[in-house]
């Protein structure tokens, strides 16, 4: 075997290298007063330092095929590193938590596996591939959801999270092997060449799709997302909302656009049904919530609804938007769980909606913060947010059929309920008075960078264009 090869794996190989230099100084630095420290900042910097490989690898292909890798994914994985990074600058406040603080050097080693996984499945070539690198991120994910496994929550969001994903799992390699026993092959691109339209291949279409679907939590694959999301600490479910959800929507995209493009009749149908559900369910059950984590998780929902309009015209407009849509999604959603866990942090962990009342009153800058990422989460101009929906909308729109316009049309309707329910954390900030307010903290370096790092994020991808423009150069 040539060996060499790794080096077309520029990410990969580096992040596998950070992976072990973390290892070894969790290891080295053990008994060290200084330990979580020295353990962060050579993280955080090694973390800044991966963005470089992602943003100078070129496509390229290793392994005969087995990893396969483009401009639009090298695009894909520079932004969920780097979302990656602001999350593990968010946790700091909860890492520095005594009953957590001995644990920093595994969250930070489970957090690397896991975006490994997602540099994987996204640069496959071959499905036993993609599964594998599936799965390299979905096993850390459920121990990171554990992570507070003394609490009762955490523990019944975890056993809920590895429960469906291997179920989704079992759904998705049974749809696999129907593929296989259609064409005998599992290459993406001599499934593409030898795929027909036969009852084994739309079965085999339909069982990889569910599976996918549970991984990104579109409708009706979704009934673990609210249970996990609030059982599992705040920077996790951060990090699972954003980043999980941004490299499975991409690869699901690609693997339909390349691997079914013969079958575009048949998946775009079903793909509009559950968009259409996704949206609207999504929005209807987050006005219901009190809970703001369970609300993050059925905006997340609908978010992924939004996300996946983009992959109904099947082209590289498509890619651009999604891609974009993703950038923006991770700077405001992450916004919102910091804000979300500082809170917590400093108030007996409360993340219910009431403890938010009165907040402009005694905490006026992330009342402020917190109403920016929501406005952008909503699609409220001049935030990038609304540039990002306009642009997935576009992507659908260019089908040019008539259940496109009618899907386009739903969710141009689910982003007026959308305002609805995202205005009722404002208004619990600025209108309610009822109760005691949160008093007064101050918010902790980490806290205050991250915030920073998001809220540039959120006006600069609305006001400079150029950085589409990039993402669209990367697409074609």
């Amino acid at each position: 075997m040539d060996y060499s090869q790794f080096f077309n794996m520029l990410p990969e190989a580096t992040l596998m290298a950070i992976l072990v230099i973390v290892f070894i100084a969790d290891f080295a630095l053990h008994g060290n007063d200084k330990k979580h420290t020295v353990l962060y900042g050579l993280t955080g910097l090694l973390m800044l330092a991966q963005i470089a490989p992602c943003a100078l690898a070129e496509p390229t292909s290793a392994f005969g095929g087995l990893y396969v890798t483009s401009n639009a994914v090298n695009v894909m994985k520079l932004i969920l590193t780097a979302g990656t990074l602001i999350v593990l600058i968010m946790a700091q406040p909860w890492l520095n938590r005594g009953d957590v603080k001995n644990k920093a050097g595994e969250f930070y080693m489970l957090v690397i596996s896991t975006l490994l996984g997602m540099y994987m499945m996204m640069s496959s070539g071959h499905f036993l591939m993609f599964f594998l690198g599936l799965e390299m991120a979905s096993v850390p994910m459920a121990c990171l959801v554990a992570f507070d496994k003394m609490k009762k929550n955490s523990a019944e969001g975890a056993a809920k999270f590895i429960l469906t994903a291997t179920f989704s799992s079992g759904v998705m390699l049974y749809g696999i092997s129907f593929i296989y026993g259609a064409v005998g092959t599992l290459y993406f691109d001599d499934v593409a060449a030898q795929i027909s339209t036969s009852p084994l291949t739309i079965m085999g279409l339909v069982f990889f799709f569910s599976g996918l679907g549970f991984k990104i939590s579109l409708v009706p694959f979704h009934f673990w997302t609210a249970d996990t999301y609030q059982g599992a600490p705040t920077a996790v479910t951060g990090y699972l909302s954003v980043i999980s959800k941004g490299a499975a929507t991409l690869t699901l995209m690609m693997i339909l656009c390349k691997v079914f493009a013969p079958m575009v009749d048949y998946w775009e149908y079903l793909l509009s049904i559950v968009i259409v559900l996704t949206i609207t369910i999504g929005n209807l059950f987050a006005i219901r919530q009190n809970e703001l984590k369970r609300f993050m998780a059925f905006s997340s929902i609908s978010q992924a609804g939004y996300i996946m309009l983009a992959a109904i015209g099947a082209s590289t407009t498509g890619v651009a938007a999604l891609t974009y849509y993703v950038l923006v999604y991770v700077v405001a959603n992450l916004s919102v769980f910091t804000v979300i866990s500082v809170v917590e942090q400093n108030n007996n962990g409360m993340t219910r909606m009431n403890g938010y009342n009165g907040l402009y009153k005694t905490n006026p800058k992330l009342a402020f913060l917190m109403t920016l990422a929501l406005f952008s989460l909503a699609g409220i101009p001049p935030f990038a947010g609304m540039f990002s929906k306009f642009f997935v909308f576009m992507a659908a729109a260019e089908q040019g059929s008539f259940m496109a316009y009618f899907v386009v049309f739903i969710a141009l309707i689910n982003t007026v309920v959308s305002l609805y329910y995202y205005l009722l954390i404002v208004k619990a900030m600025y209108i309610n008075n009822e109760e005691a307010p949160l008093p007064t903290f101050r918010s902790d370096c980490n806290t205050r960078l991250a915030l920073a790092l998001c809220t540039a994020g959120i006006v600069a991808f609305g006001v400079f264009s150029c950085v589409y423009e990039w993402i669209a150069a990367a697409a074609n």
